[in-house]
């Protein structure tokens, strides 16, 4: 309850305070003005002011009244139906009039001419009524004043603290200009520091903070300074300026001075803020061969001998330091060839790999090829069917031997092709087994005999010869013959 109960009378306050501030607004809205007013050095400015709908107020007095940060509220022009119009001491005393002669209480503007920088500040008409009280309008006179604009850059020494290297200022602007610094070094703009003149005008200045090297030097940096009298802001482009010691580098020497070579040389490459006035050559035996020529950062080498077998040293100097550079040069005897064979074994490689390369592109397109022809034709549909195997059947034929004994005879076998048959399943090398006559005339294929194989008994003389009751039309092989 007491949470509810707070809660009430802090909504009550906030609604109140809503009304009290809409009254206040309803009753500012009485007097008519422009909230604000700008003008330059020199100009005449009209400050208007109108109260359009009396209804049951009564107005007795109009005034203005001045009010600026170098000065209290001060009236300037007051007029009263009775007694007229007055303009009191102040500010724009004999500058300030009413548009109007004679003026009204309706309608009472007012200009003030050769407008100044001091005339900035808030002009407040102000009607006094009855039964209301007093009503007014408060108009807002800004002076504008176009500034000098200008940069500069502040030479500096390479060093390891920060320091300003650039400068930029908007003196005698009204209002305060506003600065911005737009480079790619890597630094930081300075706070601006605003200065207020005594004729109400405003400069601001501003630096820029870094730690400078000498690689900074001649980087680039851009001062910007916007304003309101300015269509669009004004740029300053600028170069730093950061001195620092000689830098010194010797070029030439390529490792290959060999005895009685002409015209080497060998340059002094430097660079420094200031830059250096001399440089100065010298060797490590403490004196320059005869046969060398020194213009300035240059020393020439007329013809290569022992003296040139020497240690060369460049030094620059400027008002920061001195720098400085050394080669040590080894005469040869003769030329040295390795870098012209080296790059010709270069380039033979580069060409043995270059045509490696083409050959191996041309293959695998080829192959690419094949292999799109052989993914669209397809494999063969067909499949032939096996080869047969062709098993010979034997048929044994019996005959008596005339010549031999009485028991003795002779087996033979037919076949039943007039073609030779080969088992091409057959890769045994065993010799063939010997038929048994006890055993069944359906033989399993491993133990076919083929169908020149003879068959005797053990008691068969040698010496008789039975011949083959087969002829050579019906079979491919020889009459047979007993052994």
């Amino acid at each position: 309850m007491v949470r509810d109960s707070g809660l009430c009378s802090t909504t009550g306050f906030l609604i109140l305070l809503i009304i009290l501030k809409a009254q206040a607004g309803l009753s500012a809205q009485k007097v008519r003005v422009e909230p604000e007013v700008v003008s330059y050095p020199g100009q005449t400015v009209t400050l208007r002011c109108q109260f359009p709908d009396p209804s049951q107020t009564q107005l007795t007095q109009v005034s203005w009244i001045l009010e600026s940060g170098s000065n209290p509220r001060t009236n300037i022009a007051v007029f009263h139906p009775t007694f007229g119009v007055n303009y009191p001491p102040s500010p724009v005393y004999g500058r300030v009039s009413f548009t109007a002669e004679p003026p009204t209480l309706a309608s009472p503007t007012i200009q003030i001419t050769e407008i100044q920088l001091t005339d900035e500040g808030k002009y407040i008409c102000e009607f006094a009524a009855y039964p209301s009280g007093n009503e007014q309008g408060v108009t807002s006179l800004i002076i504008l004043a176009k500034p000098v604009n200008s940069a500069r850059t502040i030479t500096v020494s390479a060093g390891s603290t920060p320091v300003s290297v650039a400068s930029c200022e908007s003196a005698n602007g009204r209002p305060p200009a506003s600065i911005t610094w737009i480079t790619a070094l890597n630094g930081n703009s300075s706070a601006p520091v605003t200065t207020d003149n005594s004729d109400n005008t405003v400069t601001v200045r501003g630096e820029y903070m870094l730690i400078p090297t000498a690689a900074d030097h001649g980087k680039d940096i851009t001062c910007e300074v916007s304003h309101r009298t300015l269509s669009r802001p004004e740029t300053f482009p600028m170069k730093l300026v950061v001195q620092y010691p000689p830098q010194v580098q010797i070029v030439g020497y390529d490792n290959n001075w060999y005895m009685g070579r002409t015209s080497v040389a060998l340059t002094c490459q430097y660079q420094g803020n200031p830059s250096p006035p001399t440089v100065n050559w010298k060797v490590s035996s403490g004196f320059l061969p005869d046969s060398v020529e020194v213009n300035h950062n240059k020393l020439t080498i007329r013809k290569v001998d022992d003296a040139v077998n020497n240690t060369f040293i460049c030094e620059v100097t400027n008002s920061l330091g001195t720098g400085k550079d050394q080669v040590t040069v080894f005469v040869r005897d003769k030329p040295l060839r390795l870098s012209q064979s080296g790059a010709a074994t270069g380039s033979i490689i580069g060409a043995i790999i270059g045509v490696i390369l083409f050959i191996a592109l041309i293959a695998t397109i080829a192959l690419l090829i094949r292999k799109r022809r052989m993914n669209r034709d397809g494999p063969p549909t067909y499949k032939p069917p096996p080869p047969k195997k062709n098993t010979p059947i034997y048929t044994p034929v019996q005959q008596e031997n005339s010549n031999g004994p009485p028991d003795a005879t002779v087996a033979y076998y037919e076949t039943q092709r007039t073609e030779p048959v080969t088992d091409l399943d057959d890769g045994d090398d065993d010799p063939p087994k010997k038929f048994d006559y006890n055993t069944s005339s359906v033989m399993d294929e491993s133990e076919m005999l083929p169908p020149y194989y003879e068959f005797r008994q053990m008691d068969v003389d040698d010496q008789h010869e039975n011949p083959s009751s087969l002829s050579r039309e019906d079979s491919f092989m020889s009459a047979p013959m007993l052994v």
